[in-house]
């Protein structure tokens, strides 16, 4: 009698960490995704402490981002995953960056996180 295994255990052990493997990926996608987003909530609270000082001062929010001196690209920029606006209702939008300069995108291609710096209300951001 020999010893050792036969051609069908070893393709069923490598169907199964194939299959271990495919689970674990996709849970470590989602991961890192989820800490990207880290990065939108951040610079829109910015935004929204920015906007309701900008408020107090001024009567009303502004749209033009360069008045709320927060570092928020506008445009695509290597260094940052979303680019960011506010509009003159104090709605701040962060959407993910998906152009050929920036840091590739891990998951969807886009989505928007956005903050109502009136009610501090987040929308459009389930899962992330």
């Amino acid at each position: 009698m020999r010893k050792g295994f036969t051609l069908i255990e070893l393709i069923v052990v490598i169907i199964i960490v194939g299959i271990l493997a495919a689970i674990g990926v996709s849970q470590y996608v989602k991961a890192v995704e989820k800490g990207r987003a880290a990065e939108a909530r951040q610079v829109l609270g910015q935004l929204r402490t920015a906007e309701a000082s900008y408020n107090l001062e001024y009567g009303s929010y502004t749209a033009n981002m360069v008045n709320l001196s927060v570092g928020a690209p506008t445009v695509a920029d290597p260094n940052f995953y979303f680019t960011y606006a506010c509009n003159v209702a104090g709605l701040c939008t962060a959407t993910r960056d998906i152009t050929a300069g920036s840091k590739p995108p891990v998951g969807p291609s886009a989505y928007v996180i956005q903050l109502n710096t009136a009610t501090g209300v987040w929308t459009n951001a389930s899962g992330y």
